[in-house]
């Protein structure tokens, strides 16, 4: 995803780098997209993937109800793009192929974490 898109994103957090941002199993109510910086996601303490500009996390908590899957910790110090369901749901509505961007994210990491299985 473009890092343009999130420049002038609602909600801008700052976190330092090993700042955690979620924990696995902590409720989750908003997804990030990383404006400037980088996160690191890890699953029962392992690493899965870095997420860098322009990249979102936390995106299954506006898709479906329940704990967070993963931890993501700052790698970098990090400003980071605060995500509604409100805000996501205006974002579907005004930029169509942010859904489709989206639904790649989520496909491109079931795919991962099928070959790790």
């Amino acid at each position: 995803m473009s890092t343009n898109m999130w420049r002038n994103a609602r909600e801008v957090v700052k976190v330092d780098a090993g700042e955690c941002v979620f924990g696995q199993g902590d409720p989750g109510d908003v997804m990030y997209a990383v404006v400037e910086g980088r996160v690191d996601i890890a699953l029962d303490g392992k690493f899965v993937e870095s997420v860098g500009e322009g990249g979102i996390f936390g995106e299954l908590a506006l898709v479906e109800d329940g704990p967070r899957n993963a931890t993501a910790t700052a790698a970098l110090a990090s400003r980071l793009a605060r995500v509604d369901r409100e805000h996501f749901i205006f974002l579907v509505h005004e930029h169509p192929t942010f859904a489709l961007q989206v639904m790649s994210v989520l496909a491109a990491r079931l795919r991962r974490a099928n070959a790790r299985a």
